[in-house]
């Protein structure tokens, strides 16, 4: 049954999408009804001054990574839905405000109320529910100002916050692309390695390459070396959306020069430093190096990812380095990539063994060009959903039914997102 609480846009969408599943995807329909119409219901909250906070779902905090990618699909819809436009716009707004208290900072409350991580050993404040830096919690809110713009033709979300918020981002690139200079040290009290950096909070000692640092990935897990591949990729296509903003809207600002010679330098630093050899010898990109000949050959599920570089719009999806190292992400060359009786894919360090992620299935489907291959991912996600007409973070390649969050909304919409690509609804880019 659709909600009586979303959009009148939303439920015509949805009755869209199930005529075009018929009878041959039925259960494809049922889980985008249940996915798409979740997160408007229980995720978002639209403020009294006009902003919008999205719940990631079981956890009381909003991320700037995850809220981005939960209202994604909506694009779709912003361009004839005012509401949805506004809801997005408002979400821009809030977004950069965070951004302007800490740009350092990966999650937020709702409120200045302290809850949240406020042990850790870092610069916390109230508003902070976590602070573990991460290259794509910038990159998120900028690409959502940019796709906004592009879906409703409407600019007035760049306004002081967001060029204030940029210039923020915009220093601390740079002051990261040599991190010894850069004030920021992370460390937590815990047993599990991957939520703390080395080193005295500084992480593990890296070279110059013309990359920023990233204390740590998407999953919010903490990088092993500091160059995080396809986080930097994630940070020129957003560059090249900058440019472009400064350049048609905020053309009075003059940070072209700025925003081009970062681009180049991150750009040429993935390029010079980012590329290593398979195990079969063919030129693949890492998923981490740290500018002193180290390396990590692997995928996360979580996105940025090497994975999603076509999707990001880093890089054709047939470009050769791509496709040998796609080759070896979906290989036991990963250490993240499992196979077992109902599922095979990639999974990640901050969940189980054995364990796939619907968000990389989901990003496998959304990076080839072939139908065939997006139906069987789309039928396999139906398929281990666990009973319940919804993604989860991970579930076991042997047991659907053994899975890690049961409300997780970021998945669900990476699915919506399938189903929408697969019936040729996509997001203006």
């Amino acid at each position: 049954m659709v909600s009586q609480d979303i959009p009148n846009s939303m439920k015509k969408f949805m009755a869209e999408i199930k005529e075009k599943c018929g009878q041959d995807h039925a259960k494809w329909a049922e889980n985008f009804q249940a996915c798409f119409a979740n997160t408007w219901v229980t995720t978002v909250k639209q403020l009294p001054d006009g902003t919008t906070y999205l719940l990631t779902g079981d956890i009381p905090a909003m991320w700037l990574r995850d809220s981005v990618a939960q209202v994604r699909p909506y694009l779709v819809l912003a361009e004839k839905d005012p509401e949805i436009a506004q809801m997005i716009s408002g979400l821009v707004e809030r977004q950069f405000q965070y951004i302007c208290l800490d740009p350092y900072a990966n999650a937020f409350n709702e409120a200045a109320n302290g809850a949240g991580h406020q042990d850790d050993q870092t610069k916390m404040s109230p508003w902070i529910w976590e602070r573990k830096y991460e290259i794509d919690s910038l990159c998120y809110p900028i690409q959502l100002s940019y796709l906004l713009w592009k879906a409703t033709g409407d600019a007035s979300h760049f306004n002081e916050t967001f060029v204030k918020g940029v210039k923020e981002i915009l220093h601390l690139w740079e002051v990261e692309q040599n991190h010894e200079q850069s004030p920021y040290v992370f460390e937590r009290e815990t047993w599990r390695k991957e939520d703390t950096l080395i080193n005295n909070g500084k992480g593990a000692p890296v070279g110059l390459t013309g990359m920023t640092w990233s204390g740590f990935r998407p999953s919010d897990d903490a990088c092993l070396y500091g160059y995080l591949i396809p986080a930097n990729m994630f940070a020129v296509v957003v560059l090249n959306y900058l440019q472009e903003i400064f350049t048609d809207i905020l053309k009075g600002e003059n940070l072209i020069p700025q925003i081009t010679k970062l681009r180049k330098e991150i750009q040429t630093g993935i390029e010079t430093y980012g590329k290593v050899k398979s195990s079969h010898g063919d030129t693949i990109y890492a998923y981490e190096v740290d500018g002193k000949g180290g390396y990590q050959i692997m995928d996360d599920a979580n996105v940025p990812s090497l994975l999603s570089a076509p999707y990001l719009g880093y890089c054709d999806e047939q470009d050769p380095t791509y496709l040998a190292t796609r080759q070896v992400l979906l290989s036991q060359e990963n250490p993240y990539y499992y196979e077992g009786e109902y599922a095979l894919g990639i999974g990640s360090s901050h969940t189980p063994k054995h364990y796939v992620w619907p968000i990389a299935l989901a990003m496998e489907g959304l990076t080839t060009p072939h139908k065939a291959e997006k139906k069987r991912i789309l039928d396999l996600l139906v398929a281990c959903d666990g009973g319940t007409n919804l993604m989860h973070e991970g579930f076991h390649v042997d047991d659907p039914k053994q899975y890690t969050r049961e409300w997780f909304s970021w998945a669900n919409m990476m699915f919506c997102e399938l189903v929408m690509d697969y019936f040729d609804f996509r997001v203006k880019q």
